[in-house]
C-alpha cells in the first residue's frame, strides 16, 4: 500500500462518525446549492457528500442528484437519509481521485467541506471536471485558512502526522489565490462568496468538547494523547485559544468561503 493509500484507509476511520455534525453541516448546504444555481431539472453530483446534506438538499428541490464518498459509514447513512427523506439519490463509495463515472455525466458538480480533504488537488479536479459537462457548474465551500475552521485544521494537522510528500494540506482549497491558480484555464466566470455557520456551546470548553466527542481528528487526536497528558493539554489550550477569538453570546462563528465556476466548452 502506498502512502496516498495508507492516508485514505486512515481517514476512512476518521471521518467515519461524522454524521453527529450533520444536522450543524446541514445548514450550510442549501447555500452551497443556491450559489451553484441547481434547478428541478439539474443532474448533480455531490462529491465528498458524508451522509448527504448537499445531496438531500439538492434533490429536494427536484434535481437529479449523484453522491459520492470515501467513507462506507458515511454512505450507509446518506442512505438512511435517502429513505427517510423519500428521495431517489444513488449513492456511492468512490474516492474524489477516481470517480466511478462517465465523462460529462453532470451538470453540476458540488463539493461541501469534502473535496479539500484528496491529497492530490489537481487529480480530484481533474476528476471533478471530467465528469461535468462542458458549460457546466464546478461549486465548492471550503474553510479559509485564515479563519477559525482554518485555524483548527492547521492545530490538528500540527500535532497529527506529516501528510505524505506530495500531499497538499486541505486549508489550502480555501484560500481565493489558490483556487484562482488551480482552476485557471479550466473553467471561466470563476466567481467567489462567502458565509457562516453558528455552533451554539455554553462556553469555549463546552465547545472544544463537543469537537472532541463529535468527529474528525482531534477526536482522533484525544484518544492517541490519552497516555501523554501534557501533549493532550497543549493540544487542548491551543484549540480553545483559537475558539475564544471566534465564540461570542454563545455562539461559534464558522466563516467558510464558496466558489464556482463554468467549466470551458470543448
Amino acid at each position: 500500500m502506498n502512502d496516498f493509500a495508507e492516508l485514505k484507509e486512515k481517514a476512512k476511520k476518521t471521518w467515519s462518525d461524522f454524521a453527529s455534525m450533520e444536522n450543524f453541516t446541514g445548514v450550510a448546504a442549501p447555500k452551497l446549492v443556491r450559489f451553484a444555481g441547481v434547478l428541478s431539472d439539474s443532474r448533480v453530483l455531490d462529491v465528498a457528500c458524508g451522509t448527504g446534506v448537499v445531496a438531500l438538499t439538492a434533490a429536494r428541490s427536484g434535481a437529479k442528484v449523484t453522491g459520492a464518498d470515501l467513507t462506507p459509514d458515511l454512505i450507509a447513512r446518506a442512505n438512511e437519509n435517502n429513505k427517510i427523506l423519500g428521495l431517489d439519490i444513488d449513492f456511492h463509495e468512490a474516492d474524489v481521485e477516481d470517480l466511478p463515472f462517465q465523462n460529462e455525466s453532470f451538470d453540476i458538480v458540488l463539493s461541501q467541506f469534502g473535496h479539500m480533504f484528496a491529497p492530490r488537488p489537481n487529480v480530484a479536479i481533474k476528476e471533478m471536471l471530467r465528469v461535468l459537462r462542458p458549460g457546466g457548474t464546478i461549486a465548492f465551500s471550503s474553510w479559509p485558512p485564515e479563519l477559525f475552521m482554518g485555524q483548527f485544521f492547521q492545530i490538528n494537522a500540527k500535532y497529527g502526522p506529516p501528510l505524505p510528500d506530495g500531499a497538499a494540506a486541505p486549508v489550502q482549497w480555501g484560500s481565493v489565490e489558490t483556487i484562482k491558480e488551480r482552476l485557471q484555464n479550466l473553467v471561466h466566470d470563476l466567481t467567489f462568496d462567502r458565509d457562516k455557520l453558528e455552533m451554539p456551546g455554553l462556553s469555549v470548553a463546552h465547545i472544544r468538547a463537543n469537537f472532541e466527542k463529535g468527529a474528525g481528528p482531534l477526536k482522533r487526536m484525544v484518544e492517541a494523547f490519552a497516555e501523554e497528558p501534557e501533549k493532550l493539554s497543549s493540544l487542548r489550550n491551543e484549540i480553545d485559544e483559537a475558539i475564544s477569538e471566534y465564540f461570542e453570546d454563545n455562539l461559534l462563528r464558522m466563516d467558510f468561503l464558496m466558489a464556482k465556476g463554468k467549466k470551458f466548452n470543448q
